[in-house]
């Protein structure tokens, strides 16, 4: 099982862009799915967007055009493209990595997007 760090966040003005990265300790190559997920304040974690191993990606509508998700296995890692961001982006951000009956969390890192 990988271990997966996020880094990247931080305080941005509405408008900004941030570009966040997810390391896996290992390949990423045998996990079906990489997807990055938020969870605001008093809020459920929700899916933000996904990246599956052959390349297909997949954004919750309120981040679509704004957000772009990709992988580079050679370098186990994975990322999310942040532009036009709004303060209801503000949340911290979990990178997830999926398999058959095995799903693997970072520890998130913060994004605050200030008005």
């Amino acid at each position: 099982q990988v271990q997966l760090v996020e880094s990247g966040g931080g305080l941005v003005q509405a408008g900004g862009s941030l570009r966040l990265s997810c390391t896996a300790s290992g390949s990423i190559s045998s996990y079906t799915s990489m997807g990055w997920y938020r969870q605001a304040s008093g809020k459920q974690r929700e899916l933000v967007a996904s990246i599956t191993n052959g390349g297909i990606t997949n954004y919750a509508d309120s981040v679509k055009g704004r957000f772009t998700v990709s992988r580079d296995s050679a370098k186990n890692t994975v990322y999310l493209q942040m532009f036009s961001l709004k303060p209801e982006d503000t949340a911290v951000y979990y990178c997830n990595a999926k398999r058959i009956f095995l799903s693997t969390w970072g520890q998130g890192t913060q994004v605050t997007v200030s008005s």
